[in-house]
Order: structure tokens, then sequence, then C-alpha cells
């Protein structure tokens, strides 16, 4: 097992998804699609939904499923944002930007996590937002388990007064970078990285300060790294997350990112990590992929 990849996961079935209008004017990834109802799209994204999640079983990943049938959070598919679990028994909860992102926050998520698995305390960032202090867990943060890194890229979804209060309650090293994309800065990380065990997916073209500085320090550590360019980048190919299953590690990411990589690329992973494409078009259509469906638990479990 690597403490990088877990093998269980929280992914959220969104009733009444849609690209959220709060997020669209600092989220380049947001489109929109006029040739169907909002009904229609919103019953393709539960569809989505349900077939990443039946992907993440059938690898043998532990999926717990929670439904989301209220109309006011069209993010709600993208838990990753609002909480994170660490090894030692701890949860972070996260201020959100997006007024009606914070709603997505949910007890039963937090209780379940107490029931299953081992919870020693929760760390709640949420009361920072009437300061508009703002760090969107693990879309606004890359996190490094292994080598205690967090690396973030910089915006006002990841603050620093928030971010460093986040490093030195769970200790990671902070490490802010600048990036953009179409001449916009990207709004999270975990768009344009991905950190595996073995492997990093870096959109180091998109990187405008401390571009060698991060993929010498990622090398430097063992890691192969595996530039990607501002085009995969926007078929989503940073947006993947590195899961442990029945058979060892795999590598979730959407169909499109996995059609973008290069026979090259997708060498590189393969020895790693078993890659999992999976089609989660409709949702991609909300400015995220598959690593933003899924809230990874790094929690041990209870027997």
């Amino acid at each position: 097992m690597s403490v990088q990849a877990p093998a269980a996961v929280v992914l959220i079935r969104p009733h009444h998804f849609a690209p959220n209008t709060e997020t669209a004017a600092d989220n380049v990834f947001q489109s929109v699609d006029a040739g169907r109802t909002a009904r229609e799209v919103a019953d393709a994204a539960l569809a989505d939904a349900d077939r990443l999640a039946a992907a993440l079983r059938d690898a043998g990943v532990t999926v717990h499923v929670f439904d989301d049938e209220e109309e006011t959070r069209p993010d709600s598919v993208f838990p990753n944002n609002w909480f994170s679990t660490h090894a030692g028994g701890r949860i972070a909860v996260y201020p959100m930007y997006a007024p009606n992102r914070r709603l997505e926050r949910r007890t039963d998520v937090l209780e379940l996590l107490k029931a299953k698995y081992r919870v020693q305390e929760i760390v709640d960032y949420s009361g920072l937002e009437p300061d508009r202090l703002f760090l969107e867990g693990t879309g606004a943060m890359v996190l490094d388990n292994l080598n205690r890194t967090a690396y973030v890229v910089r915006s006002h979804r990841a603050d620093p007064i928030v971010l460093e209060r986040f490093c030195t309650a769970f200790g990671y090293e902070p490490m802010v970078f600048d990036a953009s994309l179409r001449g916009e800065p990207i709004y999270h990380t975990n768009v344009m990285m991905c950190i595996g065990t073995e492997f990093a997916l870096v959109g180091l073209d998109a990187m405008t300060s401390r571009r060698d500085e991060i993929a010498d320090r990622l090398a430097e550590q063992g890691r192969e790294v595996i530039p990607l360019t501002t085009e995969q980048l926007e078929d989503f190919a940073g947006n993947a997350i590195e899961l442990h299953g029945a058979q060892g590690r795999v590598l979730a990411l959407s169909a499109r990112a996995f059609g973008t990589l290069t026979p090259a690329q997708r060498a590189v992973i393969s020895r790693s990590a078993e890659p999992l494409p999976v089609d989660v078009s409709t949702i991609e259509l909300a400015g995220g992929s598959v690593r933003c469906m899924i809230a990874g638990i790094h929690l041990d479990p209870r027997h």
C-alpha cells in the first residue's frame, strides 16, 4: 500500500448537476452544452457519476456513495474541495469561495467516516469564510503525502493565511507557484498536477514561476515527471488520482484525459499504475474531472 494512493473514496451522486454560474468567472475549464436541456445534462451527469463508481468498484477500490437531491448545490459532485482525510485519523474541512458551494458540507459524510474509520480529530476552517479566506481542499492543493509537500497554484481559492495554518497543523511544506491558461490564472492546482507514488503529471508549460525548481524536486524525490502541454491540461490530463485497488495501484482519469496522453506518457504511467479511464464528459462541463469527483480516504478502517 502507498500512502499516496488511498484504497477507499467518497463519491457524490448529483441529481441536479449544472455548470456553476458562481464559479464560471475564474474557471476557464467550464463550458456550456447548449444542445441539451438542464434536465438532460443533470441526468447525464448522474450517469457519469454512476459509471465512475462502478469502474472503481470493479478495480477493487472501496467506494462510499452519497446521493445529493438538493437543487441548490450544482457542484456537489466535487467533494474533494470541502474536506480531506489524513493519516493519523484527521479530517480537514475547508472554507469555500462560492457561496453556493458552502452548502455542500454534509454532516452525514463526516458521520460515516467516523463510523467506518478511525477519526481522532476534525479541523474545521470553514469559519474563515466571512473573512474571505478560502482554501478549497485538494482542489487548491495537490498533496505529496510521501514527502509532506503541498503544491499550490496561487489564486484567491488558496489564501496564504489558511494554507499556512493547514500546513502547520497537518505537517506539510507549502510550495506556492503561479500558473495560467489562456492568459487567465489557473483556479485549482489539481487540474494541472497529479502526484502518484512513482510518477507525477505536471503542466509545466502552464507554470510561470518555480517551474524548474518543482520539476527538479519531484525528480530528486524519485518520481518520473511527465510534462503535460496546455492542450493536454484543457483535456483534463492533469486531473487524475492514483488509488489502490485489488490488483495494485490504478490511475483514475477521464476517457478524454486518457485520450490526449501520448503512448510514451501512457507507458510511464503503466509501469507504476494501471490506467483506469472513465467517460465523465458531462461532468467535465463544470470545469472539473475525475480527480475532482473523488475524495480519497487516508484513514485506518475500524474493525
